[in-house]
């Protein structure tokens, strides 16, 4: 997949991202704001280890965020299963000099559209950390509503924190719900 956006190009990984997805990773502005399973330090080995991951989703979840053809960040879903196997969870890092400039919401709305297209999904959430507030804004601009905090939910970097949850069910940007989501079978 490759969707080119005003900004920047949502596509696949490529092995040849593996030294600028170290490079622009392996920084601890970027690795505060994302789970414990994103490294710091980040190496190229950890890149290449990714790479293989993400290309190798089926189907495919995790994208490089690319300008100039260089690979400057990532987002991505992760899908669930079981009885929430119609939600997704959307995450995203960039490059540090990328920030504020309207990149990852413009990312995060390409790929809310991309996965309300093309996966039977019918809700993406995400969360932010609480001393996060840009991210909270890239969601909202993306529109995703706040739903609620979760008190003292997650602990990074030695320290117990809110985590601000925010979710978008399909079609609700546009102000309609879809025919038949609130009518699945089995649902109550």
């Amino acid at each position: 997949m490759e969707i080119v956006l005003s900004r920047c190009t949502i596509r696949g990984f490529r092995a040849a991202d593996a030294g600028s997805i170290a490079r622009h990773a392996n920084n601890r502005k970027v690795w505060i704001n994302l789970r414990d399973r994103f490294p710091h330090p980040y190496t190229l080995a950890d890149a290449k280890k990714w790479i293989v991951v993400a290309t190798g989703a089926v189907p495919e979840t995790h994208f490089a965020i690319a300008i100039g053809g260089e690979a400057v960040g990532g987002i991505g879903l992760t899908l669930k299963n079981d009885i929430w196997r119609r939600s997704a969870e959307i995450g995203y890092w960039l490059r540090e000099e990328h920030w504020g400039r309207g990149i990852a919401t413009e990312a995060a709305r390409a790929m809310v559209d991309h996965a309300f297209a093309a996966l039977s999904i019918t809700r993406l959430y995400a969360g932010a950390f609480e001393w996060n507030p840009a991210s909270m804004r890239v969601l909202e601009k993306a529109g995703f509503t706040r739903e609620a905090v979760l008190k003292k939910a997650v602990t990074k970097d030695e320290r117990t924190i809110d985590l601000v949850l925010y979710a978008i069910v399909r079609n609700k940007r546009a102000g309609r719900a879809e025919q038949g989501d609130d009518a699945l079978p089995g649902a109550r």
